[in-house]
């Protein structure tokens, strides 16, 4: 059920019916519930550091070890109840169905990995695009399909293959070219009229989308711009490849099938199995390949999306234990309680929404977690509600862009072959986002009365 905070004051709520006292969080107790995330953070990372190695400590120990430490300090106090609740975030619908996409993409990128169709769509690419516009073309790309299918996944799952094949011939960093693919997937989750996000955030909200889309449109054109600039220029140097064998349109159709199912809109589940499908009839066209190798490796795609998955599951059980606890109640008391005027409500929407994905994984699940409270505090200072609306989404996707554990990363880190923490320094648009975003709350027209 979703909960407003009565009046903006901690330790109470208002559900359909009545208000009830809550018991209030402590600063002590609130830092204790979200530590299993600082255990994580500071277990992976400076290891890692030490090591001078992102790839000495798995993922998976580290979290590992913080689900056990979240065992340790959440509640309930029987270990068969915290199993119970785990299990049940661990078994969410939505993370049921990342798992399914998780499959899929992997039997799809090693089937067609198999039959060719990466290399024929990467020669196709690159004799229509010169190779020092590649960077740039690939975020322009990413920006527009996600801009017309609304989700970050399916771009990524789409266009990551292509791009970590363009990285091999044009010489581009492997995790530059990851960075592109997932800055531009973000572009169309934050803008398209169909991204989950844009339908939380407006219904949260109470606007239009239309409304909401002007208003954010003044926020990510701006940083998109100038990320194109910044991979344009990052690409000039990119030496021409000259050695391109002939395009085999056979090969290219299982892509071309994935981008323009996409394009129009197709569930990505349909998108991968149509993907798969087409690579299967490829095989049979073609008498260099044979269903058993085809199997085999639409069967080794999927069981190397294995740790992928473990890493999955894991976060999604610790983070619903951090949940349970009150964990995302206490930040939100904590930010509601120290608003100062419209710019410091404003701030304070974004970092609801921020760290409410943090500890959700889940840019969706984070806007409409906190997307009532949000409402009140935007009601209260005389915030617009597409405004609202624009910072909430903006903030949850800049958070969901760089986080190690979200399924764009681990989706686009296994499908390139590198370490969350690799791709994560050259995530230009989500940085750059972030920063229009503050200057879009920083520059605002100070005509708006304050809150009584």
């Amino acid at each position: 059920m979703l909960v407003h905070f009565a009046q903006l004051n901690p330790g109470y709520i208002v559900t359909k019916n009545r208000t009830q006292e809550i018991p209030y969080i402590t600063h002590c107790r609130g830092l204790w519930i979200l530590s299993p995330l600082f255990v994580f953070f500071l277990l992976y990372l400076a290891t890692s550091i030490i090591a001078g190695d992102f790839y000495k400590m798995p993922v998976t120990t580290a979290f590992m070890a913080a689900c056990a430490w979240a065992f340790v300090v959440c509640r309930p106090r029987r270990f068969s109840e915290r199993i119970e609740r785990f299990s049940r975030g661990a078994a969410h619908s939505n993370i049921m169905m990342m798992v399914w996409i998780f499959i899929l993409a992997g039997a799809f990128a090693q089937s067609a990995k198999y039959i060719g169709s990466v290399d024929a769509t990467v020669n196709l690419t690159l004799s229509l695009l010169p190779a020092n516009m590649v960077l740039a073309g690939v975020f322009l790309a990413a920006c527009v399909i996600s801009l017309s299918i609304g989700t970050s996944v399916g771009t990524i799952v789409a266009l990551m293959p292509v791009a970590v094949g363009l990285a091999d011939k044009s010489g581009a960093n492997l995790a530059l070219m990851a960075g592109c693919v997932i800055g531009g997937a973000f572009f169309g989750d934050n803008l398209s009229f169909i991204s989950d996000t844009t339908i939380a955030s407006t219904r949260t909200q109470g606007c239009a989308m239309q409304d909401k889309f002007k208003a954010n449109f003044a926020i990510v054109i701006p940083a998109a711009i100038l990320v194109l600039l910044v991979y344009a220029g990052l690409g000039w140097s990119l030496a021409p490849v000259n050695s391109l064998q002939q395009t085999e349109w056979l090969k290219v159709i299982p892509y071309l099938l994935v981008l323009g199912t996409a394009l129009c809109g197709l569930n990505v589940v349909k998108v991968l199995i149509l993907g798969i499908i087409s690579t299967g009839v490829v095989v049979l066209l073609d008498s260099r390949f044979t269903l058993l190798d085809w199997a085999g490796a639409a069967g080794a795609g999927m069981t190397g999306m294995g740790e992928l998955i473990i890493v999955t599951l894991l976060a999604a059980g610790m983070l619903e234990l951090i949940r349970y606890n009150g964990g995302l109640s206490y930040i939100v008391e904590h930010l509601t309680a120290c608003i100062r005027g419209r710019r410091g409500a404003e701030t304070s929407i974004a970092l609801m929404a921020a760290l409410a994905n943090v500890c959700t994984a889940n840019n969706t699940v984070a806007i409409v977690a906190v997307g009532d409270i949000a409402r009140n505090v935007a009601q209260r200072y005389g915030i617009p509600a597409p405004r609202s609306a624009s910072l909430l989404d903006t903030a949850s996707c800049v958070v969901q862009g760089i986080l190690p554990y979200g399924a764009q990363l681990l989706m686009g880190s296994a499908l390139a072959g590198l370490s969350a923490f690799d791709i994560i320094p050259y995530l230009f648009y989500p940085y750059i986002m972030c920063v229009s975003m503050l200057s879009f709350i920083v520059l605002r027209k100070n005509s708006t009365p304050s809150a009584k």
